[in-house]
């Protein structure tokens, strides 16, 4: 016997996974379109396809209908390394994981993160990308 399908979420029921993609640690949020906040979750520490599972893990965890990356520029909007580096994490998870992902400029997202009192700046970072793309969405 097989369950039927399962209706699409309504639009403001979605969940977001929000990773703030760093060489070392990577932050990471969780929010709904509802309530337009996010979460902080505990921060990857690991590198490579090491951070990439762990990533899909949190995505098996939390079941979100797409995820947010933050991708970093120079304060001039011109691009570095790790605007390549988060961009290719970006379309790993997409290819990985079968959901949409969006990338966000995190620009400052950590020194707000900092200058907002975060125990975990990667995580708060994450929670800012979320929030600046929840607000994003009509």
């Amino acid at each position: 016997m097989s369950l039927p399908a399962m209706p699409p979420v309504p639009a403001h029921f979605q969940t977001f996974l929000a990773f703030d993609y760093g060489l070392k640690r990577t932050g990471v949020a969780v929010g709904n379109r509802m309530l337009r906040t996010a979460t902080g979750q505990p921060t990857i520490k690991a590198e490579g396809a090491a951070r990439l599972e762990q990533a899909a893990a949190r995505v098996r965890e939390w079941q979100p209908d797409a995820l947010v990356v933050g991708v970093p520029f120079h304060p001039d909007g011109a691009s570095h390394d790790n605007t390549v580096r988060a961009r290719k994490f970006a379309r790993q998870l997409a290819a990985q994981l079968k959901k949409p992902v969006y990338e966000v400029d995190e620009r400052y997202s950590t020194t707000e993160a900092l200058a907002g009192g975060a125990g975990d700046p990667d995580a708060g970072a994450a929670c800012i990308i979320l929030e600046q793309f929840l607000r994003s969405l009509e």
